[in-house]
């Protein structure tokens, strides 16, 4: 992706209820600090002006969250009812998503889980990162489930480094990049989990490839193009690969449509949420911006 400026952002998908965009990394979704002009947020609201609702926050109903410094694709609503649509999704655990990244050495699993539960660190110092249980000032943790999927053994700058497919099958924050540091093949590039090691790379290596969401009102279904390839990043050299990207992708989505359909017809679902009419009050409560922001806490997923 070319730098990221106010006026060059990659639209993935839209209709009349949904924006998918493949975010730029270091990029923050919004910000309420004045100094930071540069968001997601602001990129929207020049690109697309007439789509902004006044009765939100900023502007956008953001369906679930990146972290600033990971990219690829996020899903916006443009009114209440598609948010509520979206959230029934992500509430009910109907949506797949999967990662891309590229992990330092050469992890010799072809697949792994990760169970490690992940909580707060309340370490003096280091309170805005998580840590898994166990680790010392460790605070209230969840469990928490990553799958990971080996694609291509290589090198990058002369190191070794896997790239891999990364789902993650709860929402904790940081999670992906938590559990590939406690399985000792923290991201490229990521200095946060890394011990403060590793700050060379000119990026984090985590990538938000695919996403499935489907709403009552449409099916989204999206991939953001892979960034790490030898054609975008000639620092990375791949030397021997292990499975298909697409192979991957098609199996990940055909488990989640034989699980989603499984429940159906099991009643395992639990109770559904709402819709929120298109009728509704104007302006949002308190209590559902307090709704909205306990559901994006829970789905932080990298």
């Amino acid at each position: 992706m070319e730098p990221v400026s106010l006026d060059n952002l990659s639209i993935l998908y839209q209709s009349s209820d949904f924006i998918v965009v493949n975010k730029h990394w270091d990029v923050r979704i919004d910000s309420k600090m004045w100094y930071e002009k540069l968001t997601l947020q602001s990129q929207l609201r020049y690109r697309f002006p007439e789509l902004a609702d006044p009765d939100t926050y900023y502007g956008f109903r953001f369906c679930h969250q990146l972290d600033f410094s990971t990219s690829g694709a996020l899903c916006v609503a443009l009114n209440k009812a598609a948010a509520g649509s979206a959230y029934k999704c992500f509430k009910e655990r109907m949506v797949t998503k999967a990662y891309l990244a590229l992990v330092r050495g050469h992890v010799q699993e072809p697949r792994m889980t990760v169970r490690y539960a992940i909580g707060k660190n309340t370490t003096e110092g280091l309170t805005h990162m998580m840590c898994i249980e166990g680790t010392e000032g460790c605070e209230s943790p969840k469990p928490c489930q990553s799958e990971l999927i080996v694609l291509e053994h290589g090198l990058y700058s002369g190191d070794p480094v896997t790239k891999v497919i990364l789902q993650p099958l709860t929402g904790r924050t940081h999670q992906l990049r938590v559990h590939c540091s406690a399985v000792g093949h923290p991201i490229v590039g990521d200095f946060t989990y890394s011990h403060k090691q590793d700050g060379g790379p000119y990026r984090m290596m985590l990538h938000a490839y695919y996403l499935r969401v489907p709403t009552s009102k449409e099916l989204i279904e999206v991939s953001a193009p892979d960034p790490f390839v030898p054609t975008l990043d000639s620092n990375w050299v791949p030397q021997r690969a292990t499975c298909q990207l697409d192979e991957v992708i098609r199996e990940l989505k055909e488990s989640s449509v034989r699980t989603a359909e499984g429940e159906r017809r099991d009643g395992l679902l639990g109770n559904p949420v709402p819709e929120i009419p298109r009728h509704a009050e104007p302006s949002e409560t308190e209590e559902q911006r307090a709704v909205c922001e306990r559901w994006l806490a829970e789905w932080t997923l990298e």
